[in-house]
């Protein structure tokens, strides 16, 4: 009997000690996303003129997918697609601060009813959920949006991170957040451009930046496995690795992406490490796209099978199952920024389908350049692509995005500085996207446009005019030259000049608040108030929640002895940012000038409570102070001023 019951027992047992050894039914999930990340530029995908080591082991110790594709080759929209499943006109995130509808839930709101803790690093304010991707932070516990107060100087800090930084943020958050199941996903921007790889990744790719990001980019990869390898999180992980789109490098001309729907910029790597490391070293050929990403990790934690996604679990490729070819399309906005027309694709049986004023049509099997437009309207292929893709297209909600001036014309500049240009989205009174100019026909200009955004950002005016007269001169109705050129001449101090660009450029754009803002702000510098308020108020018309411009009427209207509009400003102007200092100072003036010290005295106490070292303060208390008759609190504060400006002294 004794010995019946010992072997009982170790058969009960039995099954415990093999679950123990199974990694847990909840794993940890890593999500990382590499920002413009060429498949043919990774090492373990064929380039052996590159150093990849991180992404290489995650290859032997993952699956491999050969053949990943995004959906679109914009930054915040492809993000959005991994995020929630769905294509972009699903989704509706088509271009720069578009918001993500709350009817669409993100990855991190599905673990989060799993008991995940969450957590997002990004590398750019481009996914900032704050500014130019509202929505995408829904469901993070902690997203690692961008402060509002750096310095307008920086770069780095300001606008980008760099991966290294990326890394060590979401180290510091799981060294605090140890117990899981943990959702993090670490964002790395490095290879976007304009690249500049650090130290020693510039010496090493003299010549090839790109590659030297890349490589930088898998070094901070690199640390971040060393990390989750030091604290026994890595073996028992899901650990995703995928590009959100590629990069043009000259190919079709295009020198970086958001134009063309090819394959230089929608074909990415993608690898899965599986808890355990199950199916390690496994290379799959099948079609996959960005958007089975979201499916594929909710397979894994055990939510039930889903239809509302676009994308499908990748778990039936790894384990061998039969299933019909996945559809991959592509879309892009982005040329609606400069006029042009908007472009659809799909690849599918070896073919691909781009839908454009001049459609095109590959052999992709004879031709993976895409250099051979074989298409023709009574093509049986063709026919059968543009109904897929008319199929898919009708999946997408009829409602229309945002109107013009969604986003902040200042945030326009945060564009620039990350590698993106172009006027505020949609405003062009064309019904039909197909009687828009092709992006094909435009390239060239495109390209001019871009080297004149860089020449300005590092500081060469006189290039970067040389090549937007270029594009004036190719394309007299390019409202983005002119309202470049406005904007040089504006920061260079020519401001009739200035006044002159930015004038063509409205005419152009009647729609873009960013255009009527610089106006505005070339008209003021050159005296003509009364014409600068006029764009100022158009370019509030168009998007109401501008600080600069709020803050910039108000002195006009200040100057022009209108003290209730100018209040009007200034109170907009502090409601939408209380901690502005500046705001508050400039609405205690006008409550001065009005007789109403108590009022004033009310925004300078604030502001002192903001900033207590700003002698500029304490300047206009002394004021208030008088003005109320407390001579006594005047002497004080006109002391304290004394004292602070004697300590800011050289």
């Amino acid at each position: 009997m004794r010995l019946r019951g010992q072997l009982l027992l170790i058969l009960l047992l039995l099954p415990a000690a093999a679950l123990a050894a199974q990694p847990s039914s909840a794993p940890d999930v890593f999500l990382i996303t590499i920002d413009t990340l060429r498949a043919d530029h990774v090492g373990c995908y064929g380039d052996s003129s590159i150093r990849t080591p991180a992404l290489d082991r995650l290859c032997r110790e993952g699956i491999r997918f050969s053949r990943a594709f995004t959906p679109s080759p914009i930054t915040n929209t492809s993000h959005a697609s991994i995020l929630t499943g769905l294509n972009p006109s699903r989704h509706g995130v088509t271009d720069f601060g578009v918001p993500l509808a709350a009817s669409h839930r993100t990855l991190a709101e599905l673990l989060k009813t799993k008991g995940y803790h969450t957590a997002a690093f990004i590398g750019a304010v481009i996914l900032d959920s704050n500014g130019l991707a509202p929505g995408l932070d829904r469901g993070f516990d902690f997203y690692d949006n961008f402060p509002a107060n750096a310095p307008a100087a920086s770069h780095w800090g300001r606008v980008e991170r760099r991966g290294g930084d990326v890394v060590r943020r979401a180290q510091r958050w799981l060294t605090t957040h140890r117990t899981g199941p943990r959702f993090v996903w670490v964002h790395l921007y490095d290879p976007h451009d304009p690249y500049e790889p650090p130290p020693p990744f510039d010496a090493q790719y003299r010549g090839r930046p790109y590659d030297g990001e890349i490589a930088y980019a898998d070094s901070a990869l690199g640390q971040f496995l060393s990390f989750l390898d030091r604290n026994g999180w890595y073996r028992d992980a899901l650990i995703i690795v995928v590009g959100d789109h590629g990069e043009g490098l000259g190919e079709h001309q295009e020198e970086t992406h958001g134009i063309f729907l090819y394959d230089s910029t929608l074909h990415v790597p993608l690898i899965v490490k599986l808890p355990g490391g199950q199916s390690a070293g496994e290379e799959l050929g099948n079609q996959v796209r960005t958007t089975d990403i979201l499916p594929t990790v909710l397979d894994l934690v055990g939510f039930p099978a889903s239809a509302e996604f676009d994308g499908e679990p990748l778990q039936p490729l790894w384990e061998g199952r039969k299933e019909a070819e996945r559809l991959a399309p592509g879309e892009t906005d982005y040329p609606l920024r400069f006029g042009w027309a908007p472009l659809r694709s799909l690849r599918a049986g070896g073919y691909k389908f781009i839908e454009a004023p001049r459609p095109e049509f590959y052999d992709l099997r004879a031709d993976a350049g895409e250099l051979r437009n074989l298409y023709e309207p009574w093509n049986e292929r063709v026919q059968k692509l543009r109904a897929q893709l008319a199929e898919i297209r009708s999946r997408a909600p009829q409602s229309q995005p945002p109107a013009a001036g969604a986003v902040n014309p200042l945030t326009l500049q945060e564009l620039k500085a990350l590698g993106y240009l172009g006027t505020d989205p949609g405003s062009t009174a064309v019904p039909e996207p197909s009687l828009l100019p092709d992006p094909k026909d435009k390239i060239v200009l495109q390209n001019l446009l871009h080297s004149a955004m860089l020449a300005d950002e590092e500081g060469r005016p006189a290039e970067a005019r040389t090549a937007l007269q270029k594009v004036v001169e190719a394309d007299p109705k390019s409202a983005v030259a002119r309202l470049q050129l406005g904007q040089i001449e504006l920061k260079e101090g020519n401001y009739e000049k200035a006044a002159g660009y930015l004038a063509e450029a409205r005419a152009l754009r009647p729609q873009d608040s960013a255009a009527a803002l610089y106006h505005g702000q070339a008209l003021e510098k050159s005296g003509k108030l009364a014409a600068a308020g006029e764009a100022l108020e158009d370019s509030l018309r168009l998007t109401p929640g501008q600080f600069p411009a709020r803050q910039l009427l108000g002195r006009i209207y200040l100057q022009m002895g209108n003290l209730k509009a100018a209040q009007d400003q200034f109170e907009a102007a502090v409601f939408l940012e209380p901690k502005n200092v500046e705001g508050r100072m400039e609405l205690a003036r006008v409550f001065l000038q009005g007789q109403r010290p108590a009022d004033a005295l009310t925004q300078l106490t604030a502001a002192a409570q903001i900033t207590p070292g700003n002698a500029g303060v304490q300047e206009l208390l002394a004021q208030v102070y008088t003005a109320l008759g407390k001579d006594d609190l005047a002497r004080k504060a006109s002391a304290r001023a004394a004292i602070l400006r004697k300590k800011k002294a050289p």
